[in-house]
């Protein structure tokens, strides 16, 4: 029998008849697009955490050490900027 997944593109059919062996090339780091009637409608792709919390607070730090002395103008408001900015 032949396999179904060729070039990491395989039919809603087969994938799902096929989801272990799918599931193993992903977990080794492949991307897998599942297509429907020859047109792409998902992609299987390794998991990865989307969220690091220690990377966001880091950067919020840094910004907040940007901002030291930082200030504007006399007589300027942030919602003068705003508004110059929608002209």
């Amino acid at each position: 029998m032949s396999n179904p997944i060729k070039n990491n593109v395989v039919g809603a059919f087969e994938a799902k008849n096929n989801l272990g062996q799918l599931l193993d090339k992903v977990a080794r780091g492949e991307v897998i697009v599942i297509t429907r009637h020859g047109t792409p409608v998902a992609r299987l792709v390794p998991f990865a955490e989307s969220f690091d919390r220690t990377d966001s607070q880091r950067a919020a730090e840094e910004m907040r050490e940007l901002r030291q002395g930082v200030f504007l103008p006399e007589g300027l408001s942030i919602r003068d900027l705003v508004n110059e900015g929608r002209r």
